[in-house]
């Protein structure tokens, strides 16, 4: 999960098309900041930690709403959509057939709390679903979801893109020089996902895969925390970019990254 974390923080620079589509850029700066996906990656993190074992789809749900209305409202300037700002501060808990890219960028702690390929998958649909209940909304966090499980499992890239392309459909044949040069801000699944993967699959460790998912341009965070998520389960992340990490998190967001770690480890 702190590899969204950290593609979302070392991306909020250039987000917007503002970065000039290199992937020689500095990795943090004064600009490097947390955006809404980091909260609302830790806050769907945090509904999955507060569902006992064995509870129920609705309860799953309805503590996944609950901490991301409880943690995205304790910090409403971080660039959310509008029509998720109007879901998390003024119109509740119904979805709205959302197929943003937040479903997908928000979704890794999912790939890490459940043991196998079906219940990833699963639960991934379930966090995606309280918003984006879009099949393409869906299909995004379930292709994330899916990709980190595999790549933390031990599977290789080639496995990993045939998996995604053979159940998703996306098409991972493209590269990242081919997509970069007519690539903007575009905040849909369907032109956020394949492409982070894609850079994940180019990418030759954790850094090199952050600075070519930012080098693609468009809406670079979000490309950076699904391409960082996967690259964090496939590479692992280098300890000193772990603690500037979280440096650049308050204490409440550090507290729930803490007790992920917990969970991890087998001491929740």
């Amino acid at each position: 999960m702190i590899g969204a974390i950290l593609g979302d923080i070392i991306g909020s620079p250039y987000e917007f098309d503002a970065g000039d589509k290199t992937k020689d850029f500095p990795l943090f700066s004064e600009e490097s900041q947390f955006t809404d996906d980091t909260v609302m990656t830790l806050a769907v993190a945090q509904g999955f930690m507060d569902s006992p074992e064995g509870a129920d789809d609705e309860t799953i749900r309805e503590n996944i709403v609950r901490t991301m209305h409880e943690l995205g409202q304790r910090y409403p300037n971080v660039g959310y959509g509008g029509r998720f700002g109007m879901w998390l501060f003024l119109e509740g808990y119904e979805p709205y057939n959302s197929f943003g890219n937040g479903s997908a960028m928000r979704v890794s702690s999912a790939a890490w709390l459940y043991d196998n390929l079906d219940a990833v998958r699963h639960a991934a649909r379930l966090s995606a679903e309280v918003t984006h209940n879009h099949p393409e909304g869906i299909k995004g966090a379930e292709s994330t979801a899916a990709a980190i499980f595999l790549a933390r499992t031990g599977h290789s890239k080639d496995e990993i893109k045939t998996y995604i392309e053979e159940n998703f459909g996306y098409d991972l044949n493209r590269t990242c020089d081919e997509i970069r040069p007519t690539y903007h801000h575009i905040e849909s699944c369907q032109r956020t996902v394949p492409e982070a993967i894609i850079a994940f699959l180019e990418g030759i460790d954790f850094e090199d895969v952050i600075r070519t998912a930012v080098s693609l341009g468009g809406d670079c965070d979000t490309l950076a925390a699904i391409a960082g998520s996967i690259a964090e389960a496939f590479y692992g992340v280098p300890e000193a970019l772990k603690e500037e990490c979280r440096l650049r998190l308050p204490e409440d967001m550090r507290a729930v990254l803490e007790r992920f770690d917990g969970y991890l480890k087998g001491t929740r």
